[in-house]
């Protein structure tokens, strides 16, 4: 069959529109790869849209934890502390005084809201690494998850670990 110019050139504008989303579906991204994945905002300095490629390259870490009975496994991704330290919070020697006063409110795609205080995520204040995570046991979050995830290790009760965050915001305590 041989189409007309006029048809060949709607199939390739089609092909173009909508043949590149069923390309990243395929790869299993959540979303096209040029498309916002986290936002960081709030009271800091710099605010944050990334990627999926920005949050790729920034400094990996992985923890250990599991949820509703199951084993341990590792889970890889961004420290939330390294993330707000990109964003230009107040951690460190700047977390002080009115600093303390600050929390991060963890936004799901669904609306779903967690928070913690940013002493809780400064390793000045704790040991503990809480964890934007994308992989699990080596693989990419399933949808239904991610594609980000927080994994806080030694909870007793996974209510923190928002499913398919989309943003993190920093806000102040009011007086």
């Amino acid at each position: 069959m041989t189409l007309a110019r006029p048809q060949a050139v709607l199939l390739i504008i089609s092909l173009a529109c909508f043949g590149a989303p069923a390309a990243w579906a395929q790869t299993g991204a959540a979303s096209p790869p040029d498309s916002v994945l986290l936002r960081v905002d709030g009271e800091v300095a710099r605010p944050l849209s990334l990627t999926a490629a920005d949050f790729a390259a920034l400094p990996r870490r992985t923890v250990q934890g599991g949820l509703h009975g199951d084993p341990p496994a590792d889970f890889e991704g961004v420290a939330l502390e390294d993330l707000l330290r990109r964003a230009g919070a107040p951690l460190g020697s700047a977390l002080r005084g009115d600093g303390l006063a600050l929390y991060v409110v963890v936004t799901a795609a669904d609306g779903y809201r967690v928070v913690f205080a940013l002493a809780e995520l400064d390793p000045g204040f704790t040991d503990r690494v809480v964890l934007l995570a994308d992989r699990h046991a080596g693989r990419p979050l399933p949808t239904d998850e991610g594609p980000l995830r927080v994994v806080v290790p030694g909870e007793k009760r996974g209510a923190r670990w928002a499913r398919q965050v989309v943003r993190l915001t920093v806000q102040r305590a009011p007086r």
